[in-house]
């Protein structure tokens, strides 16, 4: 007789959650950015996580540099084009289990509506029952995207021929899941 797993449903908990990307700005110091508004998903086979399936969406307007200025020039056609291309999205293909509490996240990562296949590294923190009988489990995820890749292609150059801003921009999330009835 065969059983099947059960399927258990995940969704993020986006107050402790966050969704950062930080970039080399003139390639001495770093700016940080995130999402305040996003969204993510996981279908798990109980509380084991390998083989899992993982959504996620930020939206584009949401994005906060602490700078006006900046953040506006992010969302305008030379980077998100947020008029058009309104969040960012990604689909796991891959949940692999590479160590106790590690992961590599396999999807692809739609930007600007060009998608890409990403790897991304996961450290599981764990599972918990909040105060008010919330099973949650924790997630620490880091990856790298060449944001050319996706169309995100403005650049500008200093009078001395530095770079302002790098093509390189990594990809920080801490997220906080709670498991569904």
């Amino acid at each position: 007789m065969e059983t099947t797993a059960v399927k258990t449903n995940w969704s993020v908990d986006p107050t402790h959650s966050e969704v950062q990307f930080k970039v080399k700005h003139l390639v001495i110091s770093t700016v940080t950015g995130q999402f305040k508004e996003f969204s993510a998903t996981l279908e798990s086979e109980g509380e084991n996580f390998e083989h899992a399936k993982a959504t996620f969406s930020a939206q584009i307007d949401s994005i906060t540099t602490n700078n006006n200025d900046r953040d506006g020039h992010l969302k305008s056609a030379d980077f998100f084009d947020a008029a058009n291309h309104p969040s960012l999205d990604f689909v796991s293909e891959k949940f692999l289990k590479t160590g106790d509490s590690t992961y590599d996240i396999i999807g692809n990562l739609s930007i600007r509506g060009v998608s890409k296949e990403i790897v991304l590294k996961a450290e599981f923190g764990g599972i918990m029952t909040d105060p008010y009988g919330n099973t949650k489990a924790g997630f620490e995820i880091a990856g790298k995207i060449n944001r050319k890749d996706y169309g995100l292609n403005w650049s500008a150059v200093t009078e001395a021929g530095g770079v302002v801003v790098s093509d390189e921009v990594r990809l920080l999330l801490n997220l906080q899941f709670v498991k569904q009835a």
